[in-house]
């Protein structure tokens, strides 16, 4: 049986451009047989376009950033506009892939797993959408509403960015933007369904059901 040893890296509240600089820099660390590592954070107010983003995705100008001491960033990750802020959880995962074998659907699958089970253990059911990335919430016959986002990129075999999801978040910064593309639907958070919730407690949760999949998923691989 193949172990899966994961180094887990809270790094707080961190601006997006430093905190893509970490992962470049871990990213290197695993690709040279360190280990395994998920990054945890939180992100300033930024709006972040993916490789596939419509720069009209994002409804406001220059000036109205600046009042809502917001910033933008291109990345390489997969996907459209995204926003990150304060009260938001995101994890980023660099996971050596190729050496464990495991594909990318499977590892999507794994990521998108780990939250929605993290999300039971606070009430909430959440799920995905046949067609759409990223977590949902909302029962039949609702607006559904996307909970926490996925956009990833595999270089060299190795995994980079990950998901982002709405704790605590402040949700009136998604307004200014059609989040990833998607025009009719809804954002929610954690807070906003079952009240204010201790982003911490949450995070450890992820972190028990991540390890859990990412062990599993490694578990059946052949050797």
């Amino acid at each position: 049986m193949k172990e899966s040893n994961l180094h887990i890296e809270n790094i707080g509240l961190t601006a997006y451009a430093d905190a893509l600089s970490i992962q470049e820099k871990v990213h290197k660390k695993v690709a040279e047989g360190g280990l395994d590592t998920l990054i945890l954070c939180e992100h300033p107010h930024v709006y972040t376009f993916g490789k596939s983003a419509d720069r009209a995705n994002l409804l406001i100008n220059t000036d109205f950033l600046k009042q809502l001491q917001a910033e933008t960033f291109e990345t390489d990750r997969g996907g459209d506009i995204t926003y990150h802020g304060p009260g938001q959880l995101v994890g980023y995962p660099i996971i050596n892939l190729r050496k464990h074998g495991i594909g990318v659907k499977k590892y999507v699958e794994s990521l998108e797993a780990s939250v929605i089970q993290a999300l039971q253990k606070f009430n909430i059911h959440a799920y995905q959408i046949e067609g759409l990335t990223g977590i949902w919430v909302g029962r039949e016959g609702e607006v559904k509403r996307k909970i926490g986002a996925i956009g990833i990129r595999v270089k060299n075999g190795i995994s980079m960015h990950g998901f982002a999801l709405n704790i605590n978040t402040d949700l009136s910064y998604f307004q200014h933007i059609v989040p990833c593309g998607i025009t009719d639907k809804e954002v929610t958070s954690i807070s906003k369904e079952i009240g204010k919730t201790d982003i911490a407690s949450f995070s450890d949760e992820f972190v028990r059901c991540f390890e859990r999949q990412w062990h599993n998923a490694i578990a059946l691989q052949p050797t």
